[in-house]
């Protein structure tokens, strides 16, 4: 698709028209049309997780997605998440240091407790393997997910 035009997006529970061409990468309607600047741009290939929302309750790269790909579709945000626990244990956990990367794992960790509340140490560190941290705050932010968990640690 490439006939510039208004693009319906549901993000965050919020119906949005947006005026874009349609090839337009997501992460660039969230950040500068919609004033979501959660979802980070890292690498711009999908490789580095900075730039993950949800799509549909799945982590999907936005740097890489063209905006009509999520049209008619859910998409969440980090901002979106509200008050879910991920947000308490990451503070508690000290599993954040420059940030860059936490929206992307936060997004990415409540889609994994979601489809999986008893997720173990191992299943945690598979989910985010496409989340990269510089900071090396890995052992910390799979403490986190794993806090967050129904059941606890």
């Amino acid at each position: 698709m490439t006939d510039a035009g208004p693009v319906e997006l549901v993000v965050n529970g919020t119906r949005h028209e947006v005026a874009c061409d349609p090839d337009t990468p997501l992460l660039y309607v969230l950040r500068n049309d919609l004033g979501l600047v959660g979802a980070k741009f890292g690498c711009g290939l999908g490789l580095c997780g900075a730039c993950n929302v949800l799509v549909d309750g799945h982590p999907t790269h936005s740097c890489d997605t063209p905006v009509w790909a999520v049209a008619g579709k859910q998409v969440t945000t980090v901002e979106g998440l509200g008050g879910h626990p991920l947000q308490g244990t990451f503070v508690e956990e000290q599993a954040l240091q420059c940030g860059y990367c936490t929206s992307g794992m936060l997004v990415t960790a409540a889609a994994l407790l979601e489809r999986e509340p008893e997720v173990d140490d191992d299943g945690v560190r598979r989910a985010l393997d496409g989340n990269l941290c510089r900071c090396g705050a890995h052992n910390r932010i799979v403490r986190a997910v794993l806090g967050a968990r129904p059941c606890g640690r």
